[in-house]
């Protein structure tokens, strides 16, 4: 069973010219978008390579879930309206804590961190995609929808449009939607500060589509204008190569556990908060 159509290899030639567009706007001073070019290059580089990264993981995962769905709970219909509105919910949900785990555990920071590593905020940053995710396991997560019931097919096209739905909010050019917007839905402005290396800023708004899982769960943090947002890592990467920008973070891992002195640290190390140390 196989996805009918893949939303986001579909909205490829949209992200292309909506980047294009960007910098055309912003070049003519319509738009306020900064782009350098070996960033660009580095974050279309890290899209490709994940496509490519996805290839090999790919059919393990969807295995995995055609296994889940053997074994369902209840056989839910592709075809009903009310299925596609609850996996909407059931789907966005499972996203937040998926996006959570990923900055709150060293171990699936490592597999994240590439998306953040970029000091600019443009829809090129939306490419900037992980090469190690198959590896990390964070697509468990998404297994207990098909063991409930949910077509594979059918999780993998609602999961496809979550991330097209994702890439427009990388922008500085939307200031503010209108305030019903903002409250139910994730935007630019609520995605500015989940990118936001600023101390008030950080581990915040987890989103997918709906910011309301931020606002349910203490992790909502509003952009305010008298502190603009600074992008990147708590700790910037410094240089455009390609593979230290997706490797770095485990590197890091496997550099701190060769060095740990007992279990515990061995544990803290690779799945405490990035930036556990021993010392507290």
């Amino acid at each position: 069973m196989k996805a009918e159509f893949d939303p986001v290899q579909m909205a490829i030639p949209f992200f292309v010219l909506a980047i294009i567009l960007e910098i055309a706007l912003a070049r003519l001073g319509k738009a306020k978008a900064n782009y350098e070019t070996r960033d660009t290059a580095t974050s279309l580089a890290m899209g490709l390579g994940s496509t490519v990264a996805g290839l090999f993981t790919g059919g393990l995962i969807f295995a995995a879930a055609l296994w889940a769905y053997e074994h369902r709970l209840f056989t839910i219909p592709m075809t009903a309206i009310w299925a596609w509105v609850v996996l909407f919910f059931a789907e966005d949900l499972t996203y937040y804590w998926f996006h959570r785990l990923a900055h709150e555990r060293r171990f699936w920071w490592a597999s994240h961190v590439n998306h953040h590593t970029s000091t600019h905020y443009n829809l090129s940053t939306a490419l900037r995609q992980t090469w190690t995710g198959g590896v990390a396991g964070t697509w468990l997560l998404w297994l207990p929808l098909s063991f409930l019931g949910f077509p594979p097919a059918m999780v993998a096209i609602q999961k496809g449009i979550s991330l097209v739905y994702q890439f427009w909010i990388h922008t500085e050019a939307v200031k503010r939607m209108p305030r019903w917007f903002e409250a139910v839905f994730n935007t630019p402005s609520h995605h500015r500060v989940h990118h936001a290396r600023n101390a008030r800023y950080l581990d915040a708004n987890y989103a997918g589509i709906l910011i309301i899982w931020d606002r349910m769960f203490g992790t909502f943090i509003p952009e305010v204008d008298e502190e603009p947002c600074r992008y990147g890592t708590v700790k910037n990467l410094g240089n455009f190569n390609l593979l230290h920008n997706v490797f770095h973070e485990w590197v890091g891992i496997g550099r701190d556990v060769l060095g740990a002195k007992s279990p515990r640290e061995v544990l803290g190390y690779m799945f405490g908060p990035p930036g556990w140390s021993p010392d507290g």
